[in-house]
């Protein structure tokens, strides 16, 4: 089918396309929880009004889970995703990713249509669902960065065309997961408030909607990604070298912090949207929506060097949403102007898409689906830790208490700028591939820039490692 409409499209085009969409589906199946649970749960939400203005009756479709409940419930997939993550990204590397990333699509898409079934059974089996739904989705990521990062055509051998090929389409991968979220607010609100049924058709169609995708993907691995090349024989992983680097630990410092804060608002804005600002779930959905809506917008901008924007935009990200997040904190019950925080918050958050996102890629081209899958799996404690501490801190649903949470919120993540700021770089790392940073050199070298000394030590170090690995 594929090579029927799409033969006379760049195959890379066509699997970055496919690769972009599947990460749209992942997000959304992910993030559609948090506001399906303001209208599962009886101690949030408001009456839902069907057309002619009478209140539906879904007392039977509710369950009586308290905050701390909800905070399990929200944060159980994340135990699940951080343990396949980097399994993932080692699996990927070694072995390819298009079969890892087709698999972890379509089993989250299972879970996602088991959900309602399963909510039905009770708080502690469906916490259990999302957890093995995070086990899913774990490997799918890792495993787009890896396609996008060394497969290529035959005729597109050329290492640098593919790597900033893999750089400009791994920073759309992050703005297709700003879309994940939009949709999976807007459409959740839209779905629950207008579609005849109740909060079921969220997973229902979401899980339907991926399952689609999954059969699309499969038809295009066997008629496109099977022509393709794949980089073979790469040497070790070098984790010496990367656990080592303090390049790479202060990525991890600033993944933690922007997950600190991402996590918050994905899984928690509905819930503040509705317990705090009362909104109904069809604005709670528009609204919930806006601020990923300016994340997106921002993050598509890169106009500086690579260091350069690594490392502001990420201070800027992290910095100036924590901001935004506590304005919304002090502005009460006021519904335009805390949505007017959020909004700028968020927007400013879109700034660490083209920083922190494609930031593995710029150290190892060649070992970035792993870096990713060590830096992502270490922040998403983060997602682990924000629902349930949400939920502890919040028992009463008030404006005080949700200010504390945006208070260790805005300290986590401007404490994790600044060791970002102080280490940080967006430079290749000599244990990626000599061939590559040879490469870059050169082309310096043709616009009149010196080659440092280093690279005769790199030599020599290669040489030595290269010595060790056959030993």
């Amino acid at each position: 089918m594929f090579q029927k409409y799409l033969g006379h499209v760049s195959q890379r085009w066509v699997m970055a396309v496919m690769g972009m969409m599947g990460d749209t589906m992942a997000y959304v199946m992910r993030a559609c929880l948090g506001i399906t649970l303001t209208q599962m749960s009886s101690s949030g939400g408001h009456p839902k009004f069907n057309r002619s203005g009478v209140v539906e009756n879904e007392v039977q479709n509710r369950f009586g889970w308290d905050e701390k409940t909800q905070g399990e419930i929200l944060s159980a997939f994340y135990y699940g995703y951080i343990l396949t993550h980097l399994p993932g990204g080692v699996l990927s590397q070694k072995f390819g990713g298009k079969h890892t990333m087709g698999l972890g699509i379509l089993s989250t898409a299972i879970f996602t249509l088991m959900t309602p079934y399963v909510a039905y059974m009770g708080s502690r089996p469906l916490t259990i669902l999302r957890f093995i739904e995070g086990l899913g989705e774990g490997t799918t990521f890792p495993a787009l960065y890896t396609l996008l990062a060394q497969w290529a055509p035959p005729e597109e051998k050329g290492k640098l065309s593919t790597v900033v090929f893999a750089d400009n389409i791994i920073e759309t991968y992050t703005i297709c997961a700003q879309i994940g979220n939009i949709f999976s607010n807007f459409l959740s609100g839209f779905i629950i408030q207008y579609i005849p049924g109740s909060w079921q058709n969220v997973f229902y169609f979401f899980g339907i909607t991926s399952v689609v995708w999954f059969v699309l993907w499969s038809d295009y691995l066997k008629q496109s990604i099977g022509s393709l090349e794949r980089k073979k024989d790469f040497p070790p992983t070098p984790w010496k070298s990367i656990l080592t680097s303090w390049l790479i630990w202060a990525l991890i410092f600033i993944e933690v912090g922007h997950d600190w804060g991402a996590f918050t608002i994905i899984s928690d804005l509905p819930k503040y949207m509705s317990d705090v600002l009362h909104f109904s779930i069809s604005e709670n959905g528009l609204l919930s929506s806006f601020p990923f809506v300016a994340q997106w917008v921002t993050s598509i901008l890169e106009i500086m060097s690579v260091t350069t924007v690594r490392k502001l935009f990420a201070i800027i990200g992290n910095f100036g949403s924590g901001i935004g997040v506590m304005c919304a904190s002090f502005a009460g019950c006021d519904k335009m102007i805390a949505t007017l925080c959020f909004t700028l918050g968020m927007a400013l958050m879109g700034f660490c898409y083209p920083s922190i996102r494609v930031n593995s890629l710029d150290l190892s081209p060649n070992y970035s689906s792993t870096i990713m899958a060590l830096v992502n799996d270490i922040g998403c404690i983060s997602g682990m830790a924000t629902p349930y501490i949400v939920g502890i801190l919040t028992p009463n649903k008030t404006v005080l208490e949700w200010r504390l949470v945006f208070w260790i919120m805005m300290i986590v993540m401007t404490s994790t700028s600044v060791l970002f700021g102080l280490f940080g770089s967006g430079n290749l790392q000599p244990w990626d591939e000599l061939e590559q940073y040879y490469l870059k050199e050169n082309e310096k070298l043709k616009k009149g820039l010196l080659i440092d000394e280093r690279l005769s030590i790199i030599r020599l170090k290669s040489i030595e490692y290269g010595k060790s690995s056959i030993n």
